[in-house]
């Protein structure tokens, strides 16, 4: 698994020229070639993530989903708090919902007096399967960022900061 991310990384992201990648022979002007880095950038970290999680047969979106409900530390949430912390806003929680507590990693009970209101908790073989994702995810995320020392790393969050 591991070495499948490094081949990838390194087949993605070793010299990611924007010229060379998209294969124009023009200079791209600096603003553009800036949202085209970000976005190659952004595919090879997708990919990366994908891989790490496709032993698991969950998305990013569902990891996300298991994480928050880890760190709820046993109090259920509703859906509405699964969608306002997620990284990547989205409406379709609930199926998200359902494909986990069909993997058997979340329940949710309905409450008899409001049968609108809905809780969802993370089950122990949720935890258990986060656990090994969680594993695979640290070694994506290392491999990913390989080569940026702490200092890049923390001029990169300043830059990001300001947008």
């Amino acid at each position: 698994m591991v070495n499948y991310l490094y081949i990838c990384i390194y087949n993605c992201c070793i010299d990611m020229n924007v010229e060379k990648v998209i294969r124009t022979k023009g200079e791209i002007p600096l603003e553009r070639r800036t949202i085209i880095h970000f976005m190659l950038v952004n595919n090879t970290i997708n990919e990366t993530i994908a891989n790490a999680l496709k032993p698991f047969d969950v998305s990013l979106q569902q990891f996300n989903v298991l994480r928050i409900l880890r760190g709820q530390n046993r109090k259920p949430a509703n859906l509405s708090t699964l969608n306002d912390r997620m990284v990547t806003k989205m409406s379709n929680t609930t199926r998200l919902v359902d494909k986990l507590i069909l993997k058997g990693y979340v329940n949710r009970i309905t409450c008899p007096s409001n049968r609108r209101k809905i809780e969802i908790n993370i089950t122990t073989k949720g935890k258990k399967a986060l656990e090994k994702m969680d594993t695979e995810m640290n070694r994506a995320e290392k491999a990913i960022l390989r080569n940026l020392s702490k200092k890049e790393l923390e001029q990169l969050n300043t830059l990001f900061n300001k947008f």
